[in-house]
């Protein structure tokens, strides 16, 4: 991951525990009641982590069970399912909802946190759908099978070597000759998607209209979004996150990149029409009392690419519109990514936005915790301002009481999100509410998680994966060195 060039070790914020009656009294442990009527038990929010535990078809797993079922146990208020594919096509170890068969799984899902959980945590899911991206290759399969040639790599060497026969030549000498020369000469030979495609593996953006099946998504996308909240509800969930955040698809109609002329592209409303039309055709699905809301950035910290005051008129269209809930993440594109070794993907989180979406405790001097609430809470504002009520949720760097209750209490968000603290300690929430803060396991943000996430790794945390593996029912990685979920916590 990208660093920061200060460099600064910042140490973990003090933390003042509440006493379990000042926890009572705290406004983290308050309920809420959302517009749907759904009534959140408290204001501590687990957002979608992507732990790598389906199978190949995206189908729920024992370990998938025990990964939620663990969260469940600290007895957050709500639980956000991982990121879940609405189409049904091949997409590795992610769950999958873009068919009827894969609701008996979800449905043990949702039995396993209501189970774990005494009923008290509302369990949603993420909606998202993601365009194709393909592998780095390598720089021979790419110059002999890859490369569409075309007279404009033609023309280009003739001018390049001053041969004007190039510009009539077969498509094999062609190749070789491009194959045959630097990086340097091929800034000079190859167009910028060409390029983009050798060094960093061929990715389809939502300004591709001259491919009929991107042209066509405002016309697939609404149907597909609606099927899968559809099958959600059917499975038992208290309601749906729709994923309009960083790299994928959603989140490249939002952005200000998104140059379409169709009437979804260009000015925010052209920006923002395609994911209201999505949230029309799922509410029309499943009605005015399931819950439905969504995750966008605030920022998108990347060259060109949206910032605050986007977020702000997006923000405020979708509360409008009526949605429940608006999550609120930042960055995370494709756009700044690291370059990929050959054989692997880009990675969205490896660049400047990616820091900010998970910032470590080497940072700059702003530091890490909380660092983008500012900007989330002047979507808030927004939102207030225009006599609208619907919630928001922070996340960043958050991971102490003292936190949690500032933000609430500054009214800078309605409710509270935490990944990794949670990853680090599922039970966090449930300790603070019982006055047990002192147990708590704290994150320490070097992560080592986004790591694993990174290489498609089962997501664990350090902190504790190496902790009693040879202990009865503990399920262990696939190469057996990790344990896949906390130790429980003893009450």
């Amino acid at each position: 991951m990208w660093r920061p060039p200060d460099k600064i070790r910042h140490s973990l914020p003090e933390d003042r525990p509440p006493t379990s009656e000042e926890a009572r009294r705290s406004r983290l442990f308050s309920p809420l009641t959302l517009a749907s009527g759904l009534v959140l038990h408290e204001r501590s929010w687990v957002p979608a982590m992507v732990p790598w535990r389906s199978t190949e078809e995206g189908v729920v797993t024992p370990d998938v069970l025990d990964w939620y079922g663990r969260f469940a146990e600290g007895e957050p208020g709500v639980i956000v399912v991982e990121a879940t594919g609405i189409r049904d096509v091949p997409s590795g170890p992610l769950l999958r909802i873009g068919h009827d068969r894969f609701v008996t799984g979800l449905s043990e899902l949702v039995k396993r946190v209501r189970e774990r959980s005494g009923g008290r945590t509302r369990l949603f899911i993420q909606l998202i759908d993601f365009l194709r991206i393909r592998r780095r290759p390598a720089r021979d399969k790419f110059f002999a099978r890859l490369l569409q040639v075309t007279d404009a790599h033609r023309k280009n060497l003739a001018r390049w070597t001053g041969d004007a026969r190039w510009e009539e030549a077969n498509e094999e000498a062609v190749r070789r000759m491009l194959a045959a020369q630097d990086d340097e000469a091929h800034d000079e030979l190859l167009d910028r998607r060409e390029i983009e495609a050798l060094r960093y593996g061929a990715r389809e953006r939502v300004t591709d209209v001259h491919e009929r099946h991107i042209r066509d998504l405002p016309l697939i996308l609404p149907a597909l979004f609606a099927a899968a909240a559809a099958r959600a509800k059917d499975a038992g969930f208290d309601g749906v996150e729709l994923h309009y955040a960083h790299a994928y698809t959603m989140a490249s109609f939002l952005s200000a990149l998104n140059t379409r002329a169709d009437s979804y592209g260009g000015s925010l409303e052209g920006r923002a029409r395609l994911p209201l039309e999505v949230y029309a055709a799922v509410r029309d699905a499943v009605g005015p009392s399931f819950t439905l809301g969504c995750r966008f950035l605030c920022d998108d910290v990347i060259e060109g690419g949206n910032r605050v005051d986007d977020a702000t008129y997006f923000g405020t269209a979708f509360a409008r519109a009526g949605m429940d809930f608006l999550s609120l993440s930042t960055g995370g594109k494709f756009e700044d990514a690291k370059q990929p070794k050959e054989g692997e993907a880009a990675y969205p989180y490896t660049g400047p936005s990616g820091y900010e979406c998970m910032p470590t405790a080497v940072s700059d001097a702003r530091g890490p915790f909380a660092r983008q609430v500012p900007k989330q809470a002047r979507i808030r504002t927004a939102i207030r301002s225009a006599g609208l009520s619907t919630p928001t949720v922070v996340a960043g760097g958050i991971g102490t009481f003292v936190q949690a209750e500032g933000i609430l209490a500054r009214e800078e968000a309605d409710l509270v999100a935490a990944a990794r603290q949670t990853l680090a300690d599922p039970d966090w929430f449930l300790k603070l509410r019982l006055g047990r803060g002192a147990e708590i396991r704290r994150c320490i943000y070097t992560n080592y998680c986004e790591a694993l996430d990174q290489r498609h790794r089962q997501v664990t945390c350090q902190l504790w994966d190496r902790e009693e593996l040879d202990a009865p029912d503990v399920p262990l990685s696939s190469d057996g060195n990790r344990r896949l979920v906390a130790p429980r916590f003893r009450r």
